[in-house]
Parts: C-alpha cells; sequence; structure tokens
C-alpha cells in the first residue's frame, strides 16, 4: 500500500509494505547474470565483438573487430599451411619410393 504526500509541488511515494525476493527468484537472478556474463566472453572469444571491455566502461566499439588480431591470425596460419605442406611433401617422397613399396611388400610375405 502506498500513499501520496503532497506539499510545496513535489509529490512523495511513501512505501508500507516491504518488498522481498524468495530464493527461488534469486537464484534464477544470480544464474541469468551469469549466463548472460557467460555468452557475452563466448560472444567475444568467436566474433571478437569487445562486449566484455564494453560493459566493464572501457571505450571500445562492441561490434568493430580489431585488425590487429585477425592479421596476426592469419599469418600464423600460413606459416603453419606452409609447414604442413612441406611435410606433406616429404612424406608424399618416402611412400613413393620404390626401396619403400618393396618393403612394403616383403613384410606383407612375412606376415
Amino acid at each position: 500500500m502506498a500513499h501520496d504526500y503532497t506539499g510545496n509541488n513535489a509529490i512523495w511515494l511513501v512505501l508500507t509494505e516491504e518488498i522481498t525476493m524468495t530464493h527461488t527468484e534469486i537464484i534464477l537472478l544470480v544464474t541469468a547474470m551469469l549466463g548472460l556474463g557467460l555468452f557475452c566472453h563466448y560472444l567475444d572469444a568467436k566474433y571478437q565483438w569487445q562486449l566484455s571491455a564494453w560493459f566493464y566502461g572501457k571505450p571500445v566499439n562492441p561490434f568493430k573487430k580489431t585488425e590487429q588480431a585477425n592479421s596476426q591470425t592469419s599469418a600464423q596460419k600460413d606459416a603453419e599451411i606452409a609447414a604442413l605442406k612441406e611435410r606433406i611433401a616429404v612424406l608424399e617422397k618416402i611412400v613413393t619410393e620404390p626401396a619403400y613399396e618393396l618393403n612394403l611388400e616383403l613384410n606383407k610375405l612375412r606376415n
């Protein structure tokens, strides 16, 4: 129940009932907040949106991807692809050698 008190062009609202939350409501509220926080961190990791920094008050645009992180990862990916291509070429040489094929045939005959 609330009572209105007016005076000097101001309205004061006085609550006479106490507002309480049940244990279930508190648990649901905390769970929802944690879930939203984890979802924001997931979006940060997957799309580099920087939502967490934005929520913590850092002056960043949460939807602008960082170019430095993208170029750094693409350079690392290019180096890894080049290394894997070299390994594949070495393995192809080993497998296509006549001595390797002869060794496989001998092993089949032994077993």
